[in-house]
């Protein structure tokens, strides 16, 4: 068998020659309903449903959906989602939607059916709130990014891992492309609203800005420090009052812890500098922010929890050793590493905030706003916060400060 793209009309009868997921759906092929719903960058996602049940089906392109066959994409980009949802499971197994099956030949992977969720990125911009978000987002960063560190994994284990993810480089080569450097020059498939040329103009020729993201791209290149997502936005995370789940890890490597974080974070601001623009006359819902907040801090508080509950002579991980019999040394280490964590946050944050607005692939938050003008004002008034995100990280001792730079920044201030 060879690589063949499927379609709607294809979909079904490939699935029904897997048994597993014949028998979770139930009847026959004809019987069930097949809808395309990839709405991302790269791939084609197929949600089925039968008799019995229902699964997702997602097929990598060998290309960018978004651009077309112009930029090829390997479809090993698929291997490293299934590796990653594995892994992901082991440490942060209600966070993340139950892999079913997967075919390298066809780059699919078929997982479970998430019928009552959605899009966080959609329902945010649609104005709804979801309180238990913030713990659950903490609980998925803190545990998958903890107990694949230094500090829970022990060397050997970690220096495996690692070298199983180090195949993807076409998928880092992307982040590196599109967050780090493309944004901060006139490259070819960037493009902006109307009204933010002087914005543009002036990123380009900024040494400290184009310095500090280049700074960033360097911890990206260089700190295998956890098992990161790698692509962990609001269109990332699936919703309902009651449950979120992670999904699309095939972005996945070892990187910077702060990584993750800072992309997660980034959205969320983000989502509060459009409302806006999307709610003409209302004020900001600063649950939004308050949520920001709490993930960090669950986050911290989380990942704190986690060093502190090793056991003291257990096979862990090559930075827990030092500290193993004194108890301030563990403190002042877990202090100094969230500290670190926070700085990386915060400049991977701004990256994002750039990229999103001044690069190529954009976010509905912002381009959902109808008139233009005023989509330009609060993308202006986010580019601000990623300039300082970038440059001015040492002004941000903590998330409440972000809060109030974006408060000031939706004043008009």
């Amino acid at each position: 068998m060879s690589y063949t793209p499927l379609d709607e009309g294809s979909v079904a009868s490939f699935l029904a020659t897997i048994p597993t997921i014949a028998k979770r759906l139930g009847g026959s092929p004809d019987q069930w309903t097949v809808r395309e719903v990839g709405d991302g960058n790269l791939n084609v996602v197929f949600l089925v449903t039968g008799q019995e049940g229902g699964v997702a089906a997602k097929q990598a392109l060998p290309y960018v959906r978004l651009v077309g066959e112009s930029w090829p994409l390997p479809l090993s980009r698929a291997y490293y989602e299934r590796l990653a949802l594995a892994d992901q499971a082991r440490w942060a197994p209600d966070r993340v939607p139950a892999l079913l099956h997967h075919d390298d030949v066809m780059a699919l992977t078929v997982m479970e059916l998430l019928r009552s969720h959605r899009t966080l990125r959609g329902a945010l911009a649609e104005g709804e709130r979801y309180p238990l978000l913030a713990g659950h987002l903490a609980e998925f960063l803190a545990d998958t990014l903890f107990f694949t560190s230094d500090i829970a994994m022990p060397v050997v284990e970690k220096k495996a891992r690692i070298a199983a993810y180090l195949g993807n480089t076409a998928m880092c080569r992307i982040s590196e492309d599109l967050i780090f450097d493309e944004p901060f020059f006139d490259a070819p498939m960037n493009h902006h609203t109307p009204g933010l040329e002087d914005v543009v103009a002036a990123f380009c020729v900024d040494v400290p800005l184009r310095l500090a993201a280049q700074g960033m791209k360097a911890r990206f290149l260089a700190a295998p420090e956890a098992l990161l997502h790698g692509d962990l936005h609001t269109g990332s995370v699936m919703v309902t009052e009651a449950d979120t789940k992670i999904i699309d890890p095939e972005f996945a490597f070892y990187g910077p812890i702060g990584f993750d974080v800072g992309m997660l974070l980034a959205n969320l601001w983000m989502a509060c500098l459009a409302q806006p623009g999307q709610r003409p006359g209302r004020s900001m819902d600063g649950l939004l922010l308050d949520q920001a907040a709490t993930l960090w801090n669950g986050f911290a508080t989380r990942f704190a929890g986690h060093w502190r509950a090793l056991e003291r002579d257990a096979d862990h991980g090559s930075l827990h050793a030092l500290g193993r019999g004194d108890a301030d040394l563990r403190e002042a280490a877990i202090a100094e590493r969230l500290a670190a964590i926070w700085q990386d946050a915060l400049g991977f944050a701004g990256c994002e905030v750039i990229r999103r607005i001044l690069g190529l692939a954009h976010v509905a938050d912002f381009e959902t706003i109808v008139d233009e003008a005023m989509r330009a004002v609060c993308e202006r008034r986010a580019l601000h916060l990623g300039w300082a995100l970038l440059v001015e990280r040492d002004a941000f001792p903590d998330a409440a400060a972000v809060a109030q730079a974006i408060l000031r920044e939706s004043a008009g201030a």
